[in-house]
């Protein structure tokens, strides 16, 4: 009896209970924190906090085609770095008074470049590599994302790998973006739009064939479903939001570089999915979380923080199956 109640609907009730009992904690925390933070006058915690609302919204576009669709891309941080020159480009041109009807400080504008540009580029990218599967399928979107690292490098004008300062931020009517608890206010409510969003994604019809497709794409194709097509549609969707991810980095930063598309950078997004846990919609938050408090952590005792952090990954991949959200599945029942 025992057994038939902790698989049965008491037990699901229960690790539901439990995983979204801490989502909704961790939200909370989010809003709550960093007003304190503000309030105290500590700035630096609440650049921390904005930082990781960021990063979560990036995480969380790319464990829609990684966890929950199979693709994994070592390119996605160049849908990040798009959508911060899509702010620092056509600033730097405001700043000179160059195509003022167009390159101004307009964030309306701003995003919606970062998402078009991005959506765009993800569609070419997916149009090619998901013609293929397995370790192609990684080599080449490293092989494209790497193709925009060094298209921005060779781009004097905008400072090559030097980068290029963003004088001011995205306008945007009612909200102060320059009020550093107001810009995170933004970028937290466009964290939980993400994640309703994706949350219906992957819990709609398009979505379960996304999932089938991992699992069994051979199986999917004989039911009649286009499996391409799907996965090409959510491999746009994941770019497109990693892209406004990006014009808010760029906002956030007041500086960008080519460094920031680096293929590294993919695997920074990649770890911080890993360990929250992939195929999970709010695990991206909960591992790019673990993933900034570790390097704050770490990096104030050594230079070398990424040897013991690589090794708590590999840890944690071996033994915490699913990552931390896989944990709080086995804790709930």
């Amino acid at each position: 009896m025992a057994e038939v109640s902790a698989t049965g609907p008491a037990g699901r009730l229960s690790r539901i209970s439990v995983t979204n009992g801490f989502m909704l904690a961790s939200l909370v925390a989010l809003a709550v924190v960093p007003v304190i933070i503000y309030a105290a006058g500590n700035a630096f915690w609440l650049d921390i906090a904005t930082r990781l609302v960021v990063l979560s919204i990036a995480a969380v576009s790319l464990n829609l085609i990684l966890g929950f669709g199979g693709m994994v891309s070592f390119g996605h941080a160049a849908y990040l770095g798009i959508g911060a020159y899509c702010v620092g480009i056509p600033t730097y041109h405001a700043l000179f008074g160059e195509f003022e009807m167009i390159a101004s400080n307009n964030g309306f504008f701003h995003i919606a470049l970062a998402v078009a540009i991005s959506a765009l580029f993800a569609l070419i990218v997916g149009a090619i590599c998901l013609r293929t599967k397995g370790v192609y399928f990684i080599m080449i979107t490293m092989a494209f994302g790497q193709m925009v690292f060094y298209l921005f490098v060779s781009l004097e004008q905008y400072g090559a790998d030097d980068g290029l300062v963003i004088t001011s931020r995205s306008e945007l009517p009612g909200i102060d973006t320059g009020n550093p608890l107001a810009f995170y206010f933004l970028c937290y409510g466009s964290l939980l739009a993400v994640l309703y969003l994706v949350h219906r994604i992957v819990n709609s019809r398009f979505g379960m064939v996304i999932q089938g497709a991992k699992g069994n794409e051979d199986r999917m194709r004989s039911l009649g479903y286009s499996t391409y097509i799907y996965r090409l549609a959510a491999f746009v969707i994941a770019g497109a939001i990693c892209g406004y991810a990006g014009a808010l980095l760029g906002n956030f930063t007041s500086f960008i570089s080519p460094e920031m598309m680096d293929w590294a950078a993919s695997g920074e997004l990649m770890f911080m999915v890993i360990l929250g846990g992939a195929s999970s919609v709010f695990g991206p938050v909960i591992g790019a979380a673990i993933f900034l408090l570790l390097e704050q952590l770490l990096s104030s005792f050594t230079v070398h923080w990424h040897l013991p952090f690589g090794i708590m990954l590999i840890l944690i991949v071996l033994f915490v199956k699913g990552g931390v959200s896989g944990l709080l599945d086995r804790l709930g029942r």
